[in-house]
């Protein structure tokens, strides 16, 4: 299995910028349910430099905006612009088997239903609707996207660091 796989920690969002005068911040959550990323206890950075407990305040367009224990102006707010919240892998549920975090998937090598080599997931988009992987690989050109459902990804084996595609005709 990949060494980026299985985390210590799982990225759950990332800070858009500031929201108003007050400290308050635009959030953007990576959760199943976007209201969770304050239910799991406090995030952190992902050096673990920084920790903040999230009160959410209301929803807006793209996430939500939130108060950050300790961020009291909007200067403070500011500086946090694009930074990305972690939670220790422990601190989130178990999944049930055909569920997976983005993270684990980061890495993994991808073969098509022959056993040939495609090359590696470079990241899990969400598009609100679904799931893109994103693959990249020597024998391609430009990375591709592929719907993550099961008819295009019969087998996510993360024991064996591998994931089968079956991608539709003329994806690749």
């Amino acid at each position: 299995m990949p060494d980026d796989a299985m985390t210590e920690t799982v990225c759950v969002g990332t800070i858009a910028g500031a929201y108003g005068v007050r400290g308050e911040v635009r959030l953007k959550s990576f959760t199943a349910e976007p209201t969770g990323i304050a239910d799991y206890g406090p995030v952190q950075t992902e050096d673990g430099a920084r920790r903040f407990t999230i009160n959410l305040i209301r929803p807006v367009k793209g996430g939500f905006t939130a108060r950050l224990i300790g961020i009291e102006t909007k200067e403070q707010a500011d500086a946090l612009k694009g930074t990305r919240l972690y939670l220790p892998r422990t601190a989130l549920p178990s999944l049930p088997d055909d569920e997976f975090y983005h993270a684990d998937l980061i890495g993994l090598e991808v073969f098509d239903t022959g056993g040939e080599a495609v090359g590696r997931v470079k990241s899990v988009q969400s598009n609100g609707a679904d799931d893109l992987l994103e693959l990249h690989g020597p024998g391609l050109k430009n990375t591709v996207l592929l719907l993550f459902t099961r008819a295009n990804v019969p087998t996510v084996d993360l024991a064996a660091g591998r994931i089968v595609i079956d991608p539709p005709e003329g994806t690749f």
